[in-house]
């Protein structure tokens, strides 16, 4: 659209502001400029009588509460494994050290492989349909992992499990993006995943209390942990096909003047897909072939990582920190082979309670501020590095993992590894919602969009596997081999989070200067140097053919 469109000359993205719009076309006539208008979505619908403010908070209270709730059963289903090791896992089946973190391991292989397809399938079936049947697939898995007799069994449980989860986070990271303005899905994003931090407090709290059933039926304390569970994750599944509301476009708890308005408001928000999308293998090519995906792969590989193995190994980290327990808690035992003190499995399971309640207070505080200040690269970066770009309160996340993590690796009184442990919670935990909302911020597409989300986070899960094996037995009680390899995946993600946004606000310097406009027929035919960038009819189709990479859309810093 070249120089004949006014656009906002600011690159990075405020929430009410819209940034790099065509707002006038000196050379178009009245006719023309009706063309260029955005087309409205049920035009014979009249929306002044609904209230936002009002209206967003329905949204909430119907979408998040639930979805959450979901995201906790899951994260507790995946991660308890962790717990059941305290209360004989190893022992009553006869597995090694080495094959445990084979079974945690072969989780995340059938997790990543099946979470692109899965999202595809999302978007092809109602959400309603698709994500309770994995839900009710799932509860059935873990409650039969508390049935196992042998190591076989195991590890064809955790696939299983691994199979059936893999579609619900990027699903319904999808599914919220498809709800919220862009300035919007951070804080959702951030409330939806701190269900991994409660499940992580409630987890220990849960598993120290159905320890209490070891030997009841003939079971002991971990198959117990499995099984009750699972029941509740099968209870929610079958309740979600009821509760979990499809697409904007066909919500049954919304009247027809709502519908209309929250497609509008999101259209207006640059999502030009928001009406409905059909399937065509060229919105998953734009995705595979787009460099913002292999970027945002290994960003959310740097996150992730240290997520699993923060919440696989925290139980057995704390448990290896016996110095501790004079000063909180007095039960006491020792390793005969190491001659180290450490904490019974309870006890251990009860430190953790506060670790996670602390990491859920700064995910959701920082998704809040991202929502509001935007630059949630810097977010993720860490205050050091982000002195030359901007720095905020925000700014702090990778930093104080790092930080965590190099307290864990130099430290050698328990007290203090404590402590680590808490920065690590707090750095590790609000990255992953921050991540997900800055990559979906920068895609526009309904179908790219999903495959997008579900290729970084599958990325990311694959990358589960290596924290399966990075704590290993012989390591402990300091695990300096395990928190090193940690930390370097924190390194990757700050150096990917630094290479993403500059080259975000290069490409929104070119199209402030209008080296990405198109030609748009009846407005700027002259200009033959554009024709690279495309020629179209009409803005909208523009917009639709070319989604983010349109010349008007700008990239979130």
């Amino acid at each position: 659209m070249a120089t004949e469109a006014r656009r906002s000359s600011t690159s990075s993205r405020s929430g009410s502001l819209e940034k790099g719009r065509v707002e006038q076309v000196d050379t178009a006539t009245d006719a023309d400029e009706k063309r260029l208008r955005s087309q409205l979505y049920n035009p014979n619908v009249d929306t002044s009588s609904v209230d936002e403010k009002k209206l967003m908070r329905k949204l909430d209270w119907w979408l998040i509460p639930w979805l959450s709730f979901l995201y906790l059963l899951s994260f507790l289903d995946r991660t308890s494994i962790g717990n059941a090791k305290l209360y004989g896992l190893e022992k009553d089946l006869g597995i090694s050290d080495t094959q445990y973190n084979i079974a945690l391991t072969i989780f995340f292989f059938s997790y990543a492989i099946f979470e692109v397809p899965s999202n595809v399938f999302l978007k092809r079936l109602r959400p309603s349909v698709w994500l309770s049947l994995l839900m009710l697939l799932w509860g059935v898995m873990m409650t039969v992992q508390g049935l196992v007799h042998n190591y076989g069994g195991l590890l064809g449980m955790r696939w299983m499990l691994g199979l059936f989860e893999a579609g619900l986070f990027p699903g319904v990271n999808y599914y919220l993006s498809c709800w919220y303005k862009r300035s919007e899905f951070g804080i959702r994003a951030a409330v939806f995943f701190s269900a991994a931090t409660v499940s992580g407090a409630f987890g220990g709290l849960l598993a120290a209390a159905i320890s209490n059933m070891g030997g009841v039926g003939g079971k002991p304390a971990w198959a117990w942990i499995f099984i009750l569970e699972g029941l509740v994750t099968v209870l929610a599944g079958a309740a979600s096909f009821f509760v979990i509301q499809d697409f904007p476009d066909t919500a049954k708890f919304l009247n027809e003047e709502e519908r209309t308005f929250v497609i509008r408001r999101l259209q207006e928000d640059d999502q030009f897909s928001a009406a409905g999308e059909k399937l065509n293998m060229r919105y998953i090519w734009q995705s595979i072939l787009d460099w913002k995906t292999w970027n945002g792969m290994l960003l959310y590989m740097g996150s992730d990582m240290p997520l699993y193995a923060f919440s696989l190994f925290l139980p057995s980290i704390i448990n290896e920190l016996g110095e501790l327990t004079e000063i909180v808690i007095r039960t006491r035992i020792t390793d005969p082979t190491s001659g180290v003190a450490g904490f019974t499995a309870t006890p251990a399971n009860l430190l953790t309670v506060p670790v996670y309640t602390l990491a859920c207070i700064v995910t959701c505080a920082v998704g809040f501020y991202a929502d509001r200040h935007g630059q949630r690269g810097i977010i993720n970066m860490g205050g050091v590095l982000t002195l030359p770009f901007d720095c905020n309160p925000g700014s702090v996340c990778s930093c104080v993992g790092a930080a965590g993590y190099i307290i864990l690796i130099a430290s050698r009184n328990a007290a203090l590894s404590y402590v680590g442990v808490y920065l690590a919670a707090c750095g590790i935990y609000p990255n992953i919602p921050n991540t997900i909302a800055w990559m979906s911020n920068n895609v526009e597409g309904s179908y790219k969009r999903s495959v997008t989300l579900a290729m970084f986070i599958s990325f990311g899960n694959i990358n589960g596997a290596v924290s399966s094996n990075v704590y290993r037995g012989r390591d402990k009680p300091w695990y300096r081999l395990g928190h090193g390899i940690v930390l370097m995946y924190i390194g990757i993600a700050i150096v990917s989070a630094v290479v993403y946004r500059w080259l975000l606000k290069r490409e929104n310097d070119r199209r402030d200067r209008g080296e990405r406009d198109e030609v748009i027929v009846g407005v700027n035919d002259g200009r033959e140097d554009l024709l690279k960038n495309g020629r179209f009819a009409t803005v909208e189709e523009a917009k639709r053919e070319k989604g983010d990479g349109w010349s008007g859309y700008r990239y979130t810093l």
